[in-house]
């Protein structure tokens, strides 16, 4: 079972392995938390000292580990490189994934996604956009071959920031979505990572200098999580209290198979059967789908 503690390190400190528990040392005082109880850690300064030892562990255990810029903004992670026992078999079997079943898979995320903006809409109180948007769900072929995420998201966006708004702009409000999907993607590839498949090789996404083309695939119908928080609460500045929210969003709970489960559970869940569908062991319409409102 993964853990569900998200860390955040935001003061300069020491982290180190012993008995177990991941160990943070400051100056004034000494926490420890258990590796099996963590899901993420996030660094949010560079003035922190790691052991190898814990490094190690932390891929052992399969735990994300986020590094973040000058500006507190993630820009690499650290993954093991052996997620599971047969890694070289699911490794091969993706590879052998056909174009009709990667076309199927990525028609159903690109609904899932486009659903989950239309009742971010509705529930922001932009009911006419939401239902457009809601229409265009059935629109979307194998393979999204007329490209409806394009025309839904640009749809999106106007609607929920205000129609001058551009994802290509240097903006506060642009920082604050690019961090919590950055989050994300740290989820998904831990996901993917320890599955032992490759993050690199993708089913839509195929940039070659993207080291994560799949997981952009997997995240993408969670994206409108990000969304929500951050038009909740960005009042014009991206500050600590909204990262804080983002980092924590893993563990906010969500609709899912008749219940309410943790985000960093449903991504799991859902990723997992991705998979399946990908290699026939599981019908796409049986991808379990989930709320995010």
């Amino acid at each position: 079972m993964s853990g569900f503690r998200n860390i955040v390190i935001s003061s300069p400190c020491k982290l180190q392995y012993k008995g177990g528990y991941m160990v943070v040392r400051r100056e004034d005082d000494t926490a420890k938390v258990h590796l099996s109880e963590i899901s993420s850690v996030v660094l949010q300064t560079n003035q922190v000292f790691i052991s190898a030892y814990l490094l190690s562990e932390l891929a052992k255990a399969k735990v994300a580990f986020v590094v973040s810029d000058e500006k507190r903004d993630p820009i690499g992670q650290y993954l093991p490189l052996y997620g599971a026992h047969n890694t070289s078999k699911r490794i091969a079997e993706q590879l052998e994934w056909g174009e009709p079943i990667k076309k199927r898979v990525w028609q159903r995320i690109v609904r899932d996604k486009i659903k989950h903006q239309s009742d971010v809409l509705h529930a922001r109180a932009r009911e006419e956009q939401g239902e457009t948007l809601k229409s265009i769900v059935a629109e979307v072929r194998s393979g999204d071959t007329t490209n409806r995420e394009g025309h839904a998201a640009r749809l999106y966006f106007s609607s929920l920031f205000g129609p001058s708004f551009s994802r290509d702009d240097d903006t506060p409000l642009n920082a604050a979505l690019n961090y919590g999907y950055a989050i994300l993607l740290s989820s998904v590839n831990r996901e993917i990572a320890a599955r032992g498949y490759l993050t690199q090789t993708g089913i839509c996404h195929r940039n070659e200098f993207n080291q994560f083309n799949l997981s952009c695939d997997f995240m993408e119908p969670f994206r409108p999580l990000v969304d929500r928080i951050v038009f909740d609460n960005f009042d014009g500045e991206f500050s600590k209290e909204t990262k804080l929210l983002l980092v924590d969003m893993l563990n906010q709970g969500i609709a899912y198979r008749g219940g309410t489960y943790r985000v960093g559970s449903v991504i799991s869940l859902y990723v997992a059967d991705c998979f399946k569908a990908l290699d026939r062991k599981l019908s796409v319409d049986e991808i379990e789908p989930f709320e995010v409102v």
